[in-house]
């Protein structure tokens, strides 16, 4: 009995020693696989955090313990499909993505309420009755979560789940969305899908780059990335070939500069980098240029009902753009035209209302957060080193130490 009491226990330590091992190999791993393939987020800024926190870097405790809180909480999320929705496309295929434009309501002016009619700015609860947008958007957000924690932390458990949710959206043949978006932002009574409704699909260029901090982990196999990267190439293919996607490269605004930000970005993925590069070059003229004016008003997002919403967000789309463009040597974030128009004027137009100097003179439904400029702000000092915009961010409220953000920006942005 003695001899099986010792045999058990000497098991049990081998098993304990064995996790351990396992688990710091996890880490070592991952610590020592140098910057990330990611696109949007900085590379080297995650490498250098994370060698801070392997350090016990206390300024950034608290904020991992928000990651860590928000990482446990997508451990218990469901997978999320596209074929879960109890609606059928027009193609009678579930696996196709499919949503109603969130703009329209139904005509007061006809007996059957259609055609549906555009009240810009104001959504219409109907919407909520196809689930596609919010179950991608809230897969979107699980898989980043979960991927930065991994990726900063070594916890293969994070990673594990991680690759369970995107193999259920992009991959998994009962679970899959196909890859297209030709039934997106429908307009009842005109259409069963529009080009506009890429601007949906956004989202999912913060998921290529949740793929590329997986990389190393024992639950991210080479066939995990093949697939992801196949997905990825034929979604852009209809992108740049179907009749949808030609009409959103078309637009003027917000939603040509975020087609181009996909587009870019998932070229990149996939190793098209000659095309993203293309496309970088081309938005010089054809958004930058053409939608800003000399004195930094956008005025395709000054005509909106949220103008102010809409102004902040094409300006992210940009940056986004000059990001991107730093991967293939594109500098966006210095192009102006011979008249001044540029993103930084784009910025130095909007700073003054964001800080309450000047009072926002165009509408705005609903409230109006100033506060959505401040990440553009902190975002350009890191390239716009001057005296104008130090002074500006001396005006904004402190990060609080438990705000994720301070795990993706380099640490003289990050103290109080």
């Amino acid at each position: 009995m003695k001899r099986v009491t010792s045999l058990s226990l000497c098991c049990s330590l081998v098993l304990l020693i064995t996790e351990r091992i396992g688990a710091q190999e996890t880490v070592d791993r991952v610590a020592n696989s140098g910057s990330p393939r990611v696109f949007l987020l900085d590379g080297k800024q995650l490498e250098a955090n994370r060698r801070r926190i392997r350090r016990g870097d206390p300024r950034l405790d608290q904020a991992l313990a928000t990651l860590e809180s928000d990482a446990r909480r997508a451990l218990t999320a469901d997978l999320f499909s596209v074929a879960s929705k109890s609606s059928t496309p027009p193609s009678g295929d579930k696996h196709d993505y499919m949503s109603q434009a969130p703009y329209f309501w139904p005509n007061p002016n006809t007996a059957n309420h259609l055609p549906y009619v555009r009240r810009d700015g104001e959504r219409n609860s109907e919407i909520n009755r196809f689930p596609d947008h919010q179950s991608m958007d809230k897969m979107v957000s699980a898989v980043e979560t979960l991927a930065l924690a991994y990726y900063l932390e070594g916890d293969e458990s994070y990673a594990e789940k991680a690759a369970r949710l995107l193999r259920a959206w992009f991959v998994d043949p009962a679970t899959r969305m196909n890859p297209n978006l030709e039934y997106a932002q429908a307009v009842p009574g005109v259409n069963t899908g529009r080009g506009i409704g890429l601007i949906e699909t956004r989202g999912l260029t913060r998921a290529v780059d949740a793929i590329g901090l997986l990389a190393g982990s024992k639950a991210w196999t080479e066939s995990d990335q093949k697939n992801l990267e196949a997905w990825f190439a034929k979604f852009l293919q209809w992108m740049l070939e179907s009749k949808n996607g030609r009409d959103e490269e078309a637009a003027k605004n917000n939603h040509g500069t975020y087609y181009d930000l996909q587009v870019a970005s998932f070229a990149l993925f996939v190793g098209k980098k000659e095309l993203a590069t293309q496309v970088l070059e081309r938005a010089k003229q054809k958004r930058i240029a053409a939608q800003i004016e000399p004195d930094g008003r956008q005025p395709l997002e000054l005509a909106r009902t949220k103008s102010w919403s809409y102004s902040v967000g094409n300006l992210d789309g940009l940056m986004l753009l000059a990001v991107l463009g730093e991967r293939v040597g594109v500098d966006l974030w210095s192009y102006h035209a011979a008249d001044g128009r540029s993103i930084r004027q784009a910025l130095n137009y909007l700073v003054p209302f964001a800080l309450g100097e000047r009072k926002w003179p165009y509408k705005q439904l609903g409230a109006w957060p100033p506060q959505m400029l401040f990440p553009l702000m902190r975002r350009a000092a890191a390239r716009f080193q001057d005296e104008q915009l130090r002074l500006a961010l001396a005006k904004l409220p402190d990060v609080g130490l438990a705000d994720r953000s301070r795990l993706l920006v380099p640490g003289n942005l990050q103290l109080p």
